[in-house]
């Protein structure tokens, strides 16, 4: 895989399709040897989730260098569509905002395409020193990555793993303020959270999305 230009890491968007496309064509206007590494999160509680995906899958068939990670969410929807007991966990998670954006009634009629592209998201991703996931991993564990549920569920402030203590994670999950989301990129933290609430537009400090630039620690919102 070749060397990227820029190497940067999308907070969790949450169906907020108007500020995930201001923010990839109008601040970080993508070029085709960027690597784009979205940590999960597309859907539920936002407005336009199918308008997320149909977006990113775009990008993707455009030829953008294109990385997507599974976060809880698009677990839940996973499971719901797979079993009836666990439909409910996922409504109360803001899963019938997502079914009313692909305009479904129930867990049923999904079109292939974007099974395709639930079912296909990695759990994690690593380049060089920094290791990509949607919340975090098992640090009790002699390997860290043989534990999905908690890389979607679970986070940690820090790690002690012989695997991690040199590396650097770079996740979403959690919703913070972009001030705290800035403190830890200008702190060199080893843990840095990107997800500062795109869907949360009503909270002080929150209702933005937030991308980094690993390369330069450059910061890029909407």
């Amino acid at each position: 895989m070749m060397i990227p230009q820029r190497l940067i890491a999308i907070g969790d968007i949450h169906g907020c399709f108007v500020s995930l496309k201001k923010l990839i064509e109008n601040k970080i206007c993508i070029q085709k040897p960027d690597r784009l590494i979205f940590l999960g999160d597309y859907i539920d509680r936002g407005p336009n989730s199918k308008e997320v995906i149909d977006f990113i899958i775009s990008l993707k068939e455009k030829g953008f260098d294109i990385i997507t990670l599974i976060g809880n969410h698009e677990r839940m929807l996973i499971d719901a569509f797979k079993e009836d007991s666990k439909i409910p966990l996922w409504l109360l998670n803001g899963g019938g905002e997502t079914l009313d954006s692909f305009g479904l009634k129930a867990t049923v009629g999904l079109p292939e395409i974007y099974w395709k592209f639930f079912i296909e998201l990695e759990y994690f991703y690593c380049y060089r020193n920094y290791i990509f996931v949607h919340a975090g991993l098992n640090d009790k564990i002699i390997d860290p990555f043989e534990d999905k549920y908690h890389m979607i569920w679970t986070r940690n402030d820090n790690y002690s793993n012989p695997i991690l203590k040199e590396k650097t994670i770079i996740h979403g999950h959690t919703p913070i303020t972009s001030e705290l989301c800035k403190a830890m990129i200008k702190q060199n933290s080893q843990v840095i959270n990107l997800d500062t609430g795109c869907v949360y537009k009503e909270k002080k400090g929150y209702g933005i999305l937030t991308a980094l630039d690993i390369f330069s620690n450059t910061i890029y919102s909407a």
